[in-house]
């Protein structure tokens, strides 16, 4: 019999990302606006380099082009970089016309 935890949490870091520079003002509902610098994005979440003064598990929302408003949960911060998980996935249509306007530096790459 298994002991292990049986988490509901699906593994998304193997997503392709795109290297990015992009910076925006997140809102936070206690902290209120955070200047954010967001460093590669994927359609389920994005990096930021920067302080980032919450805690794992908060919610902000950043508007993103093409794809408006959107909101975000911390999943992880170390060393002046924060993960973020998006509240839904972006669809490709929308992610791909995003990313063309973000003007990513370099082509995806995926984490394994």
């Amino acid at each position: 019999m298994s002991r292990g935890a049986k988490l509901a949490v699906v593994e998304k870091r193997h997503a392709a990302r795109h290297v990015v520079s992009h910076a925006t003002i997140a809102e936070h509902r206690h902290v209120g606006d955070i200047k954010t610098h967001i460093v590669n994005i994927s359609a389920n979440g994005f990096m930021t380099e920067g302080e980032m003064p919450l805690a794992k598990g908060e919610r902000i929302t950043v508007r993103l082009p093409v794809i408006g408003r959107i909101e975000a949960h911390l999943i992880w911060s170390l060393g002046g970089r924060s993960g973020f998980q998006l509240e839904r996935v972006i669809r490709l249509n929308e992610f791909n016309q995003m990313v063309e306007q973000l003007g990513a530096t370099a082509p995806p790459f995926t984490r394994r």
